[in-house]
């Protein structure tokens, strides 16, 4: 009798690949434990909540909730263009924004790349611990202490103009001024701490490079520009995607904080617009949406400029 052949079908390399995979998260299901916490967490806060987006399209009644409410499209949104005050809230914040990045995003990279050559140690711990501590200083304590450096009676800075026989500025009450007091007051509270990020980057290059500089003979500022920079490079566009993805958000509290009747009219922003709308006015469906045309701006643009960046070849975050 001849034999009989049965042909086996072995599995698609596909069904493998997928099948190693589960088995590897099976066998590692106690770091899976780890970040079911810090998941749970960005579900309930940040995914849940986007079902009351709905409210933008409607005009919301809290007794009706959110299912009840008349749907009435984009009305909210055309009533916010044709406002008096979209295009000053949009000026003020791509102002303060682009200010910021242009001004502020470097000075991190600076100061990583200083105190990198920095050798003495106990020096390189003084100067970071000075410059990490006032991030983290409350908001409100940090708005508290820069309105009284600026005070025309009392404050350090005014003190000192008059020292010099000047006039006292009344720094606050100048809408001129608020953009840059912003800024610069921002960056000294999170230039010490955004630099870590450039820290971490620049301990990542191999020493072997600076051997091999130390032969050729670089120079330090050699050494920085031809090996730290383009070593930290990647981190740099990282970071700058992500600046770009938040261009229309400034952060509500410090600007709030700072903001009075005088300077208003270049301190109001998407961020305090969308707080006093929603809560101080009640108007809850026009806030929502002021503050879903601002995150989808916020969408495009992260998207856009990652599209960009990745096809020039550089670091891209997808």
């Amino acid at each position: 009798m001849g034999m009989i052949k049965t042909n086996t079908i072995s599995p698609h390399p596909t069904c493998n690949k997928r099948m190693k995979a589960i088995k590897k998260a099976i066998s590692n299901y106690e770091l899976y434990l780890f970040i079911l916490p810090a998941l749970a967490v960005i579900i309930i806060f940040n995914y849940i909540p986007m079902y009351g987006v709905q409210i933008a399209f409607k005009d919301f009644i809290a007794t009706k909730g959110i299912l009840g409410s008349p749907w009435v499209g984009f009305k909210h949104f055309e009533r916010f263009f044709n406002s008096y005050y979209f295009t000053n809230v949009i000026t003020n914040t791509l102002r303060l924004t682009i200010y910021a990045t242009v001004v502020a995003f470097p000075v991190p990279i600076i100061l990583a790349l200083l105190l990198n050559e920095v050798k003495n140690k106990y020096y390189k711990r003084i100067i970071q611990t000075v410059t990490y501590a006032p991030h983290f200083i409350s908001m409100v304590v940090m708005a508290s202490i820069i309105i009284a450096f600026l005070s025309p009676s009392s404050g350090v800075i005014n003190q000192i103009i008059k020292a010099l026989g000047k006039e006292p500025i009344a720094f606050m009450e100048k809408k001129s001024m608020f953009p840059s007091i912003y800024v610069f007051s921002g960056i000294w509270q999170n230039a010490g701490w955004n630099s870590v990020m450039y820290f971490a980057a620049l301990s990542s290059i191999d020493p072997e490079l600076y051997e091999a500089g130390k032969v050729d003979g670089c120079t330090r500022f050699q050494k920085l520009l031809h090996i730290d920079l383009p070593g930290i490079i990647p981190m740099i566009v990282i970071l700058l995607i992500l600046n770009t993805g938040n261009l229309m958000t400034v952060g509500f509290e410090k600007v709030y904080l700072l903001q009075n009747n005088l300077n208003i009219e270049t301190s109001e922003v998407i961020s305090t617009y969308v707080y006093k709308a929603g809560l101080q006015r009640s108007e809850f469906s026009f806030a929502t949406a002021v503050g879903l045309f601002n995150s989808v701006v916020n969408f495009v643009l992260l998207v856009s400029v990652n599209a960009i960046s990745r096809k020039l070849g550089q670091s891209s975050l997808w």
